[in-house]
């Protein structure tokens, strides 16, 4: 065989239900030169006894176990191993096309300057059925540390192809709670260019417990974790130093549920002129998060997005002041329509007030077809 192009690099935590699945879906690439390094983090259930079938028949399959030491660590222990030009991540759950490696492949040898390309997704439920749905869209391109909340320079991680080169110069996955990917492309960033290929290249499985199981506890922590990567990039930016993050910060954030004791948190790492941007980034990604998840913040955390936004708001540039007035519009209508009354309250205020009542007489009276009219003509491309 020639010599391995591109590594894969796989963690599972007792994935047996999909795993063998998944294995089938890179054995059959049309890219054959490839080595699947498959980190098995501590699994109980059956997939040690799966992965050691499937090696046992295909020599590309080399796998790492180690005792549960979550997902940062599996993916670190997996890179060490890599030694091939390229990387591609693969989830133990979704299932890539027979051509997702060649296409990638071939894009990033097409382009010298492209460090780290990603690409679209169907979605599938449990039962591997098509959804009807793909995975977003974004433009890496657009990137923005300071916005907030800020512009992530987002790829599908479990669709990711990097160069190995420029992987292990940005020193790999650092623990950063729902942020691990994202804190790699703004390193990844410092290297050359990514790219998200309109592409449609495998299915990206959606699990029906996944977004119940969540609280709002853990969306502020997501956020906490998303804002503080982006503060980092800030910094090394601006030739500052850099965060630290390690296990005992993980564990200690892993702990906390209320949005203002996150942000104490957040500030030891933070200017004392970063914090008013940290505050505003935090409160946003909040109520980003809640519009598309089954849960709102508490009334102390409502509280703590009010003051900030009153306090810190002014200091954003005109285009971000409307989107984050937009966002707390949108929250605060959505709460009343709920009869969350007191939430609403405590986010909006007296000064908002005014505006939610009149777009909860437009979600209430307008029918559908209008509304959307409506909302064409004013270039709204949040829901009210």
């Amino acid at each position: 065989m020639d010599a391995t192009v591109i590594d894969v690099l796989m963690p599972v935590y007792n994935g047996s239900a999909y795993l063998a699945e998944t294995l089938r879906s890179i054995q059959a690439q049309t890219v054959r030169n490839i080595r699947i390094v498959v980190i098995d983090d501590g699994s109980t259930d059956d997939t040690p006894r799966i992965l050691s079938e499937f090696a046992a028949g295909d020599s590309r399959i080399d796998v790492i176990t180690q005792a549960n030491a979550g997902i940062v660590a599996a993916l670190n222990a997996g890179l060490m191993r890599c030694s091939a030009p390229f990387v591609a991540r693969h989830d133990a759950d979704d299932l890539s096309d027979p051509e997702r490696f060649e296409r990638q492949l071939a894009y990033l040898e097409k382009d010298p300057a492209c460090v780290a390309v990603g690409c679209m997704a169907r979605h599938i439920n449990d039962c591997g059925q098509k959804l009807g749905t793909l995975t977003r869209y974004k433009d890496p391109e657009r990137a923005d540390a300071w916005y907030a909340p800020a512009r992530e320079p987002y790829l599908m991680h479990p669709f990711l192809m990097v160069r190995r080169a420029a992987f292990q110069a940005a020193g790999g996955y650092r623990p950063v709670l729902g942020a691990e990917d994202s804190d790699l492309y703004w390193r990844l960033r410092a290297d050359g260019k990514l790219h998200n290929m309109r592409d449609v290249l495998g299915d990206y499985r959606m699990h029906s417990e996944s977004v119940s199981s969540q609280s709002i506890g853990h969306g502020c922590r997501l956020a906490l974790g998303s804002q503080m990567a982006a503060l980092s990039a800030q910094r090394r930016a601006e030739s500052l130093s850099d965060i630290i993050f390690t296990e005992e910060l993980l564990a200690e954030i892993k702990k906390t549920d209320s949005l203002s004791d996150l942000y104490q948190i957040g500030c030891r790492f933070a200017a004392p002129d970063e914090r008013g941007w940290l505050a505003v980034a935090l409160s946003a990604k909040v109520l980003e998060l809640c519009f598309y998840r089954p849960f709102e913040p508490t009334l102390a955390d409502m509280r703590f997005i009010r003051r900030a936004l009153n306090v810190h708001e002014l200091a954003l540039a005109q285009s971000n002041k409307r989107d984050v007035r937009e966002a707390v519009l949108g929250t605060a209508t959505r709460l009343m329509l709920t009869h969350e009354y007191r939430l609403a309250f405590a986010l909006a205020g007296y000064r908002l007030l005014p505006a939610v009542m009149a777009r909860m007489a437009f979600r209430v009276l307008l029918p559908d077809g209008l509304r959307s009219k409506v909302k064409k003509l004013t270039g709204r491309t949040v829901p009210v």
